[in-house]
């Protein structure tokens, strides 16, 4: 009985998703790329994972260091900046517009990422 529980929970929440998307008149593929894009992103070895995402306006992302040197997070227009994160601290921004943000770290700035929100 717990499997067919689980299998209606699980069609009736895929169909709701492509409903969506052709009531806002998004491709299929992409909504569900927005509705499984990662929401946080790692910082270690210099460098930002992923480099690049896609979301959907509304989404939080956070930003997690595990790297063992301090990293920050920072809009080149002002819109977000963290502090200096320390291994294992963790800075959160809700993009709320549609648009292209581009990011850096201050203190190392070849360290470069870009959130896409549509």
């Amino acid at each position: 009985m717990k499997s067919y529980i689980g299998t209606a929970v699980f069609c009736v929440g895929m169909f709701a998703a492509v409903a969506s998307a052709m009531i806002h008149g998004e491709p299929i593929a992409r909504a569900a790329e927005q509705k499984n894009a990662p929401t946080s992103i790692t910082i270690d070895n210099f460098s930002f994972t992923p480099k690049e995402i896609t979301v959907a306006a509304g989404t939080t992302i956070t930003w997690v260091n595990r790297d063992d040197v301090p990293h920050t997070v920072v809009s080149p227009d002002k819109k977000f900046r963290s502090k200096a994160l320390d291994t294992d601290d963790k800075f959160s921004f809700t993009f709320t517009d549609a648009g292209t943000y581009n990011y850096f770290c201050s203190v190392h700035p070849m360290m470069t990422g870009k959130i896409i929100v549509k």
